[in-house]
C-alpha cells in the first residue's frame, strides 16, 4: 500500500509496507543483534534521513476487541528493526551522536495497541496477578489518544522510539549469549524464561542467505532486552529533540531503530504495554571521534531529553516499599519496592470504576512517572509511581 509519507524533504532510506512481513519488502531489516547483519545503507556524519518503521510485531496484532493475537503472538520475530545504517567514518572508540529530529503516525494506520502478555508467552511486570492476555486498542486524535477499552481517559502522547542501538562487535556479542547462557542455566525450565536465547526460528537479518544465514540465526542475540548497545530501553523521554550518544562498537556502527510508541508509563510494565504504532521517525547521525575515551564512556549510551513534553502538573503519587507480599524482608530490592507501588495504584483504580487489567494497561500506557525515593535507608528502598490527574475524564482523588 501507498503510505503519506509527509518527509518535507528528508530522504526516506527505509520504507515499509503495512500490509507485507519484513522478508516481502524490498528493503528487509532485521530482528537479532549480530556485527555481520549488512548495513542497507550508508550515511555521512551530519546527514538527516528518515526511517520507516513497522510495529514491533510485525503486523500481528489487528484492530479488534479479540486479546486472542496477543495470547499467541511469536516472539521469535521481534523487534522488526530499521536499519542497520552504516556511518561513513565512525570507528570503534568513536561516540555515535543521534538527534531525533521528528517522529510521526501514518495517517493510513491512526491507531496504536497495548496489551498483556499471558505468563506462557513473554509474561509482565505482575505477571503472578496478571497471567492471561488482554488488549487494548487506542485510537489518535492528533497528539492525543483514548482506547474503548479503556474509558474516561485521554491523554497526549510522548512519541518515541522503545528500539535504538549500534551492532556489537563479536566479542560482545559472545558475551552477551555466554552471561545469559549461564542465567537461563539456573532454571531452564522456568515460564517466562529468565532469558530468550538466540534461535534461528523468526529469525530476520537483512539480506544474508545460506550459510551466513545460519551462521548468524544461531549466533544473533535477541532484541528484547537493552543492552550495552542500547537496544529495546523504552525510555519515553527519548522523544523529539533528544539526542543519544551511542559507544561504537564495529566500524560504521550499524545504527538501528524501531519499536516506535505513541506514549508509554516508565517501566513498561505489561511489557506489551507502550501504545505500539507504526510509524516514521528523522534522525540526523554525527561522529565524536575518540568519544569514548575522551569522555570514559566504557558501553552503554548517553541520553539527552528533548524540549517536547505534555504539561501535566498535577500527579496523584503512589509509593511502595521492598517488603515481599508474603511478609518477607527484602534487603533494598528496588525491583519489589517499584512492584508495590504498581499494585498500590492498581489497587486504589479499582475503587474509583476500573478492572484491574484496565487499570495495569493504563499504568503502562499512559505517561506516568516512576522515581527511586531512596535507596540508602536499610532494609527498605522507596519507590514512587506518579499519575497525571488530568488524564482522566473524571475526578479520581479521594474525598
Amino acid at each position: 500500500m501507498a503510505l503519506d509519507k509527509q518527509n518535507k524533504g528528508i530522504k526516506t532510506l527505509f520504507e515499509i509496507e503495512l500490509d507485507k512481513p519484513m522478508e516481502e519488502w524490498s528493503q528487509v531489516g532485521h530482528n537479532r543483534w549480530h556485527p555481520d547483519i549488512p548495513a542497507i545503507c550508508s550515511v555521512n556524519p551530519g546527514e538527516a534521513f528518515r526511517f520507516e518503521c513497522k510495529d514491533w510485531t510485525d503486523g500481528q496484532i489487528k484492530n479488534n476487541d479479540d486479546p486472542s493475537d496477543i495470547r499467541h503472538v511469536q516472539l521469535e520475530r521481534v523487534h522488526v528493526l530499521s536499519g542497520p545504517v552504516h556511518v561513513n567514518g565512525a570507528e570503534p572508540g568513536d561516540l555515535l551522536v543521534v538527534d531525533i529530529l521528528d517522529i510521526g503516525i501514518f495517517r493510513e494506520q491512526a491507531w496504536g495497541f497495548g496489551g498483556i502478555f499471558a505468563k506462557e508467552n513473554g509474561g509482565n511486570f505482575l505477571v503472578d496477578h496478571f497471567p492471561e492476555a488482554n488488549k487494548s486498542i487506542w485510537d489518535f486524535h492528533g497528539i492525543y489518544t483514548s482506547s474503548r477499552h479503556i474509558p474516561d481517559v485521554e491523554f497526549a502522547g510522548i512519541l518515541h522510539p522503545g528500539l535504538m542501538g549500534v551492532a556489537p562487535s563479536q566479542e560482545m556479542l559472545d558475551e552477551w549469549n555466554r552471561r545469559e547462557r549461564e542465567l537461563v542455566s539456573k532454571n531452564p525450565n522456568r515460564i517466562p524464561p529468565l532469558a530468550n536465547l538466540p534461535t534461528p526460528e523468526g529469525a530476520i537479518l537483512g539480506n544474508l542467505k545460506g550459510a551466513e544465514f545460519d551462521r548468524v540465526a544461531r549466533e544473533g542475540a535477541r532484541t528484547v532486552p537493552p543492552r550495552e548497545n542500547g537496544g529495546n530501553c523504552d525510555i519515553k523521554d527519548l522523544s523529539k529533540g533528544s539526542r543519544a550518544y551511542f559507544p561504537v562498537f564495529v566500524d560504521g556502527a550499524k545504527l538501528s531503530v524501531g519499536d516506535l510508541h505513541f506514549s508509554q508509563g516508565d517501566g513498561e510494565i505489561t511489557f506489551c504495554g507502550a501504545i505500539e504504532m507504526s510509524g516514521w521517525i528523522e534522525l540526523r547521525v554525527n561522529v565524536i571521534k575518540g568519544g569514548m575515551e575522551k569522555y570514559n564512556i566504557k558501553k552503554n549510551p548517553l541520553y539527552e531529553p528533548g524540549p517536547v513534553n505534555p504539561n501535566y502538573n498535577e500527579y496523584l503519587v503512589f509509593q511502595g516499599v521492598s517488603v515481599e507480599e508474603n511478609g518477607k524482608q527484602t534487603y533494598l530490592d528496588a525491583n519489589v519496592a517499584f512492584k508495590n507501588a504498581c499494585l498500590n495504584a492498581i489497587d486504589y483504580l479499582k475503587t474509583v470504576g476500573y478492572t484491574g487489567e484496565q487499570a495495569f494497561m493504563l499504568l503502562s500506557a499512559a505517561p506516568v512517572q516512576a522515581h527511586l525515593a531512596g535507596v540508602v535507608d536499610i532494609p527498605n528502598t522507596c519507590a514512587t509511581l506518579a499519575i497525571p490527574k488530568a488524564i482522566f475524564k473524571k475526578d479520581i482523588m479521594p474525598l
